[in-house]
């Protein structure tokens, strides 16, 4: 499904509205990534829809700053039981993120970091596809499996060029 399927409150949302709260702190990495209005939106729109629960996997996650932004953003939006997963190939980084990790304390928040190929992983996520998945190398990804993996994966793919695609959006 493309974005001009889903209703019209909806395809607004996820069309790339920029940050309505401007008086919160946004990470400057998030503020800065050409995602984060993306990414905001899609949130923005589950909520909207009715959703009290959200799952997000970032795909070459890195440090996992915008990984726990997101996660931060759904939970200042009121949902209460937020899934965070990050994969990327870097243990370094994988490291890093695990260690920023440990400073949410939100119960209402949980998040994981794995050192992982990505399609390998992307294909795991399959069964039960993510809310959100975020990727960040699709287009320098030359593998052909790797843009039918990440599609598989979630239902809202946000990439590098803020391009949007929806499966649908359910309650």
């Amino acid at each position: 499904m493309n974005v001009h399927a889903l209703p019209v409150r909806l395809r607004t949302a996820i069309g790339g509205v920029a940050s309505t709260c401007p008086s919160r702190h946004v990470s400057k990495a998030a503020a800065h990534d050409p995602r984060w209005p993306q990414i905001e939106a899609a949130l923005a729109a589950l909520r909207t829809n009715g959703r009290h629960a959200v799952r997000i996997v970032d795909a070459e996650c890195g440090a996992g700053t915008l990984l726990l932004q997101a996660l931060a953003e759904a939970r200042r939006l009121g949902f209460t039981a937020i899934e965070g997963r990050g994969i990327d190939r870097s243990p370094l980084l994988i490291g890093r993120a695990r260690a920023a990790a440990h400073r949410v304390t939100d119960l209402a928040i949980g998040v994981d970091f794995a050192v992982a190929d990505m399609v390998a992983a992307l294909r795991d996520e399959q069964d039960l596809p993510a809310d959100i998945v975020i990727w960040h190398d699709l287009a320098r990804n030359r593998r052909p499996e790797a843009a039918h993996a990440v599609r598989n994966a979630g239902r809202i793919v946000i990439a590098d060029d803020a391009a949007c695609q929806v499966r649908g959006i359910a309650a």
